[in-house]
Parts: structure tokens; C-alpha cells; sequence
């Protein structure tokens, strides 16, 4: 076997982690698979000679391409939007079941607060916390020196965790609460949805286009809520301007995000937000593990 078969041999034996690693930094698993691609060529033009890790050479590889990935995605937010792209909308091609695993794998609460990190961040972040890579190599990638790429991770980390502004004891009630709520809603089960409702719940709409819709009594929501088991089905709590709400993201794309009152362990009202202005002005983090 020559060196180039060698290497070809590495790579895809290599591939499956490379895979994952790229599907972290970008949240989509076409682009995923583009970067994966790209490491290959420039791995092919380079050669491993003399190379003696050579997975972590190639995940030094798929990492510079993502930078570059997310620094173009974020350019054209900007021309586009005038906005700082935090959250902007990449369509996958790939299809929706090859997607749904690679998000359930994630988590759909972290692939919306990565989205939210910049290029550097989110970089350091997916490569020292999720994969265990230095920060002298992970410095190479992002061109700074390991205390900077050190500070990115720290940082990201900060995002991603977020503070609660309550007190443990009630994010953990908050939390059953919210997790029961979506358990009825993603099965359909109108009466588990009437147990973890407030009878005199209310249920807000701000799409940002119309007045505020409302609804109130949990026979009322309920019923609407039983009716809609797949928007349920991709969604999962997560800390929302510190307290405990939800995230509704099809495969890790922010569509909506619920913020809800939890009053005596049952929902006494939650706020549907589909306004893209406010969307992107909400404090989102991953609720810390139970």
C-alpha cells in the first residue's frame, strides 16, 4: 500500500469522528459532510508524512474548514441582514432523518445556544469540550496563542451554561414541571397535559406581526396542545432569561421559544415567541444535567 492509499485508509476509517466533529461546529449535517469533503482534498494535496497522529491532524484539518464555514455563513448574515447572524437559518439538503438523528445526538437546546456563539467560540468550544483537544492545537486552528484559545472555550462555556436567575430549588421544579408538560404534549395525552396545567392557565402568542394572541383555561389550551405533537417532538426545555422555558427547533434551527411561569409545580402561563427580534434578544443556555 502506497502512502496515498494509506492515507485514504485513515481518512475513512477516521471519517464517522470527523463527521461528528464538523456536525458540532456547523449544526448541519450537509455541511457536515462539504467540510468533511474539504478536509480530504486539503489532507490529499498535503500528505501525512511524517504525520504520527494522524486523526488529530485530520481534526485539526475539518476544524480550520468549519472556521472558515462559519465565517462566511456569518458574512453573508450580515449583507443580508444587517443583523450579526447569531441564529441565522442554514436549510439542510440532506435528508430530515439523517438530520433528526445527528440533532438528537446534540441535543436541540445546544445546537441553538452554539448557534449563538461566534466562529472562534464556537471552534474552541466543540473541540476542547466535546472532542478533548488541546488548546495548542486547537491555537493553530483559530490563530491565536493557547491562553487566547483557552478564553474563547472559557467563554463559550459561560454562554452555553448560562446563569439561572433562580434559586436550584425552584429551576429543579420549574424544570419537572416544564419536562412534564412536554412528555403530554409530545404524546398526545390530554389528560397528563390537564395534571400539569393550572386551571385557569394562560397561553400567550407573540409572532411579532400581530396584536398578542391569548388564551386562557387549561381545557382550552390543552386541547390545542394535543393537536400538535409534532411541533412537541422537537422541542426541549432550556433556560430562557434564566429560567426554565423551551426551545421548538427542528433540527437545531430556532422556530420558537416558550417562556413559562411554573406556579405550585403546575404551568400557570406560557409566552409563545415567534418574533425574530426578540428570538434573537433572548438569553438561551443549556439547562445544566439533573
Amino acid at each position: 500500500m502506497d502512502e496515498q492509499d494509506d492515507l485514504a485508509a485513515r481518512f475513512d476509517g477516521a471519517r464517522a469522528h470527523l463527521r461528528s466533529v464538523a456536525y458540532r461546529m456547523l449544526g448541519s449535517a450537509d455541511e457536515a459532510d462539504d467540510a468533511v469533503q474539504e478536509a480530504w482534498l486539503r489532507a490529499d494535496r498535503a500528505g501525512a508524512a511524517g504525520i504520527a497522529n494522524v486523526t488529530g491532524w485530520l481534526t485539526t484539518i475539518v476544524g480550520r474548514v468549519c472556521l472558515d464555514m462559519l465565517r462566511v455563513r456569518r458574512r453573508r448574515a450580515e449583507e443580508l441582514t444587517g443583523l450579526d447572524g447569531a441564529g441565522a437559518a442554514h436549510e439542510p439538503s440532506t435528508g430530515p432523518e439523517d438530520e433528526a438523528v445527528l440533532a438528537d445526538s446534540v441535543g436541540l437546546a445546544m445546537l441553538v445556544v452554539l448557534d449563538t456563539l461566534g466562529p472562534a467560540e464556537r471552534v474552541a468550544f466543540v473541540l476542547h469540550d466535546m472532542f478533548s483537544v488541546p488548546f495548542d492545537e486547537i491555537a493553530v486552528i483559530v490563530e491565536r496563542s493557547p491562553v487566547a484559545a483557552k478564553k474563547l472555550a472559557s467563554r463559550a462555556r459561560g454562554r452555553v451554561r448560562g446563569a439561572p436567575a433562580t434559586p436550584a430549588a425552584d429551576l429543579v421544579r420549574q424544570r419537572t414541571a416544564v419536562e412534564a408538560f412536554l412528555a403530554a404534549a409530545r404524546s398526545g395525552d390530554l389528560d397528563a397535559l390537564l395534571a400539569v396545567l393550572a386551571p385557569d392557565a394562560v397561553r400567550r402568542v407573540d409572532s411579532g406581526t400581530l396584536p398578542i394572541a391569548e388564551m386562557r383555561g387549561a381545557r382550552r389550551i390543552a386541547e390545542e396542545t394535543a393537536t400538535n405533537t409534532a411541533r412537541a417532538r422537537v422541542s426541549e426545555p432550556a433556560l430562557v432569561n434564566g429560567a426554565v422555558g423551551v426551545v421548538v427547533a427542528p433540527r437545531g434551527r430556532l422556530l420558537v421559544v416558550l417562556e413559562v411561569s411554573v406556579e405550585e409545580g403546575r404551568i400557570a402561563a406560557f409566552t409563545v415567541v415567534a418574533d425574530p427580534a426578540r428570538l434573537r434578544s433572548m438569553d438561551l443556555a443549556v439547562l445544566p444535567p439533573t
